[in-house]
């Protein structure tokens, strides 16, 4: 029987760029593309040369809309990508509406394969925040200077 391409279930990656394309458009739509993709470009060096643990508390302590955009964004990712899975103490990895404490406290009682896989999922998710929201800082920026890109 053919399938249409519609019918296939997105995979993992295909699923990050979705979710990452839909924060970036809600950056954009907030007027805070330009400061969403720095902040995006820098926080994922943040989570090589700190932890991941370190840098949700830094963009946690920082009182800007960007900083509490990209917070939100990597806490709801890593709900949809861990949620439910279960933690070295009985408890779950939490599944919806997952606040900042709520995913360190996951963190800090996950064993340390979880860890490790939560950080790769939020540093493959970098990669598609920095250059979906370069793409998209780049429309808005033609859009405002008229030029078509053709």
């Amino acid at each position: 029987m053919n399938k249409h391409a519609s019918d296939l279930p997105l995979t993992l990656d295909q699923q990050r760029a979705k979710y990452a394309w839909r924060r970036v458009e809600w950056a954009a739509s907030k007027n805070r593309i330009k400061e969403y993709t720095n902040l995006a470009k820098s926080t994922a060096s943040l989570v090589m040369n700190s932890g991941l643990m370190q840098t949700l508390a830094f963009l946690r302590s920082k009182n800007q809309p960007e900083h509490k955009l990209l917070l939100n964004d990597l806490c709801e990712w890593l709900e949809c990508a861990l949620g439910g899975i279960d933690l070295k103490n009985g408890k779950s990895f939490p599944k919806k509406d997952a606040q900042f404490k709520e995913v360190m406290e996951a963190l800090y009682n996950s064993s340390p394969d979880l860890y490790m896989r939560a950080n790769s999922e939020i540093m493959a998710l970098f990669r598609w925040l920095r250059q979906l929201a370069d793409a998209r800082k780049s429309i808005d920026s033609q859009n405002s200077t008229g030029e078509t890109g053709k």
